[in-house]
C-alpha cells in the first residue's frame, strides 16, 4: 500500500512553478509527436506509392508501382548495386563461353518462401515463361533473342538467335519464380498470393489500398532493418505528402519541387533524388495529320520550351535531353545538338501549313503523369497554332492508347521512358523498332540499325549504329525527347535510403539513423 504524499507550495511560487510545468509539459509533448511521427518503427515501415500495382507477378508487370514491391519479393538472376554495376543475385557468376552462349553458376542455399530450394529447373523455366509468346508477357521483346535455356547440375546455361550484347543488362529485369508452385496454382492464382525468394514474403494485398510483406528471416542475403513493409495506393501527391508530415508514411514516392520545398522547409521529412535514366518525351504519330509532316514535326519541337519547363515547373535538377537516352545509358552519345526553342519560327511554320495545323489532335496522358508538364506543353503546341485538346485516361487505357496501331492511337502521347536496364537496347528498340508496338516508326533503315546494335558484342560497332540512330530520330524528329528526369523522394529524417538512376527500392539496402 502507497502513502499518498501531498507537498504545498507557497501560493506565489505555486503560480511560477505550475507555469513552468505547464510550459515544459507542453514542450515534451510537442517532442513526442515529433518522435512518434517521424521516427521510423522497425516493426512497420509505411511506403506511399502513386498507384496501385497492376501485379505482382514479376513476368507481367509494367508499371513502376509494381516494380517498387515485387522487387522485394523476388530474387532476380542478376541485379545492380546502388552505383549503377551488375552484380549477381540467383546467379554466383557467369561467362560468355560463345557468341550465342551465356553460362551461369547458381547460388546454392537459397530457399523460397514456402521452403523449398530454388533449383537451376527454376531459373530455366523463368526464362521459358518470359519468352513464350503465348504467355503475353509485355517483357517479350527485352528477352525474344533467347531461344533456348538449360540446366546442368548447378548451371544454367543460355542461347540466343545470335549475339545480345545486352542480355546481361536486360537479365537485371528477370526475376526468378518457383515451377512447383504456378505448375500447381496457375498464372492468376499466383499473382493473387506471389511467392519468391527475395528478402520479403507476401502477406496480403487489399486491392486498391495496400499491399503487405513480412521480412524473410531465412534470406541468404541481407535481411534488412524493417519486419514488415506496407506498400499503399495513394494516387493524390498532396495526400502523399501530407502523409509523410504526419508521420503516417516513411517514404513517399513522386513528388515535385514544390512539395519538395514543403518538406524541407517544415522541417518534417527530407527530400532525397536523384537523376534516373527516365526521359520525359512526346510520342508523335507519324501516319495522322498533322504530325505526319517533318515541317509540323520540327515546328512542334521549336515550340516547346525545355528548359522552362525544367526552371519553371520541375526545379529539381532535371537536364534538357535530344535523345531518348541518358548518360547511365550504354549507347548515349553526347554530341548529339540539343533541340531549338524558336517560337517566332515554329508559328511561322504553322502559317505556312494551316491546313495541317489546324487538325484536331489528341495529347494522351495519365493521372500518374505530371499534368502540370502535359498542360504547358498543349499551350505551348496552341500557341504557335496547333490545335491540341488533351485526353486523360487510368493508367491501363493510356497504355492501350500507346500501344495501339496507328489508326486507334492519339496524335501525341507524353511519356517517361525507363528500361531499368540502362542499355539502349531496352530504349530505343521497343519505341523505333518497327516490330514493337510501341513503335510509330516503320523504316527499314533504322530496323538494320538497331538489329545490328543488338546483334554485336563489339561496343564500338554497337555505339556506331547508336549514333546513326540518335542522329536519324533527331533530323527527323521522330520523336520528342524533353528532359532527363529527376526522381524525387520525401523520406523520415531517420531513414537511410539512396535513390537510384534505375529507381530500384530495395528495403534491405535500407537503414535507420538512430
Amino acid at each position: 500500500m502507497t502513502k499518498e504524499v501531498l507537498v504545498k507550495i507557497p501560493f506565489r511560487e505555486e503560480r511560477v512553478f505550475l507555469a513552468l510545468f505547464l510550459k515544459g509539459l507542453a514542450v515534451l509533448l510537442m517532442a513526442c509527436v515529433c518522435l512518434s511521427a517521424f521516427a521510423v518503427n522497425e516493426e512497420d515501415i509505411v511506403i506511399d506509392l502513386s498507384g496501385e500495382p497492376a501485379s505482382l507477378d514479376p513476368h507481367v508487370q509494367w508499371n513502376p508501382s509494381s516494380y517498387y514491391v515485387y522487387r522485394n519479393i523476388f530474387d532476380n538472376l542478376v541485379t545492380r548495386d546502388n552505383e549503377g554495376k551488375i552484380i549477381g543475385q540467383v546467379a554466383e557468376t557467369w561467362e560468355q563461353t560463345t557468341d550465342t552462349t551465356l553460362e551461369l553458376t547458381i547460388r546454392e542455399g537459397i530457399l523460397f518462401h514456402d521452403g523449398e530450394p530454388l533449383e537451376p529447373s527454376d531459373v530455366v523455366f523463368s526464362i521459358k515463361r518470359i519468352i513464350d509468346p503465348e504467355f503475353g508477357s509485355p517483357q517479350l521483346g527485352q528477352f525474344n533473342k533467347i531461344v533456348d535455356a538449360v540446366a546442368e547440375e548447378n548451371t544454367v546455361i543460355i542461347f540466343t538467335a545470335d549475339p545480345y550484347p545486352s542480355l546481361l543488362a536486360q537479365l537485371v529485369k528477370l526475376s526468378i519464380v518457383p515451377e512447383h508452385i504456378i505448375s500447381k496454382v496457375g498464372d492468376s492464382k499466383f499473382n493473387d498470393a506471389p511467392i519468391g525468394s527475395g528478402p520479403y514474403a507476401f502477406l496480403e494485398w487489399d486491392r486498391g489500398n495496400m499491399v503487405k510483406l513480412i521480412r524473410n528471416e531465412d534470406y541468404w542475403g541481407d535481411v534488412g532493418p524493417f519486419l514488415r513493409a506496407t506498400f499503399r495506393s495513394v494516387p493524390d501527391v498532396a495526400t502523399r505528402v501530407a502523409d509523410l508530415r504526419a508521420g503516417t508514411a516513411d517514404l513517399v514516392v513522386s513528388i515535385d519541387a514544390d512539395f519538395a520545398q514543403q518538406i524541407n522547409s517544415g522541417g518534417t521529412g527530407k527530400v532525397l533524388s536523384a537523376l534516373s535514366e527516365r526521359v520525359g518525351y512526346l510520342g508523335l504519330n507519324l501516319e495522322k495529320p498533322p504530325f505526319n509532316n517533318l515541317e509540323m514535326r520540327r515546328a512542334a519541337s521549336m515550340a516547346i520550351d525545355r528548359q522552362g519547363i525544367i526552371e519553371g515547373l520541375l526545379q529539381a535538377g532535371e537536364v534538357p535531353i535530344a535523345q531518348m537516352l541518358t548518360p547511365s545509358h550504354f549507347g548515349f552519345d553526347a554530341t548529339v545538338p540539343p533541340f531549338e526553342f524558336d517560337v517566332a519560327r515554329a508559328r511561322a511554320i504553322v502559317s505556312a501549313n494551316q491546313a495541317l495545323a489546324s487538325s484536331p489532335a489528341t495529347l494522351a496522358t495519365s493521372p500518374v503523369f505530371d499534368q502540370r508538364i502535359v498542360q504547358a506543353i498543349q499551350q505551348m503546341l496552341n500557341d504557335v497554332g496547333f490545335n491540341i485538346a488533351i485526353s486523360m485516361s487510368d493508367m491501363p487505357r493510356y497504355l492501350e492508347i500507346v500501344t495501339s496501331p496507328s489508326s486507334r492511337n492519339s496524335e501525341l502521347s507524353f511519356g517517361r521512358w525507363s528500361c531499368a536496364c540502362q542499355d539502349a537496347d531496352g530504349v530505343v528498340y521497343p519505341l523505333l523498332h518497327s516490330s514493337s508496338n510501341w513503335s510509330r516508326v516503320k523504316s527499314t533503315h533504322l530496323d538494320e540499325l538497331l538489329e545490328a546494335a543488338r546483334s554485336s558484342l563489339d561496343p564500338e560497332v554497337r555505339q556506331e549504329a547508336y549514333d546513326q540512330v540518335h542522329q536519324i530520330v533527331r533530323e527527323e524528329y521522330l520523336m520528342l525527347p524533353l528532359y532527363q528526369a529527376t526522381v524525387l523522394y520525401g523520406a523520415a529524417v531517420d531513414l537511410n535510403f539512396e535513390p537510384t538512376a534505375n529507381e530500384s527500392m530495395f528495403l534491405n539496402r535500407m537503414r535507420i539513423a538512430r
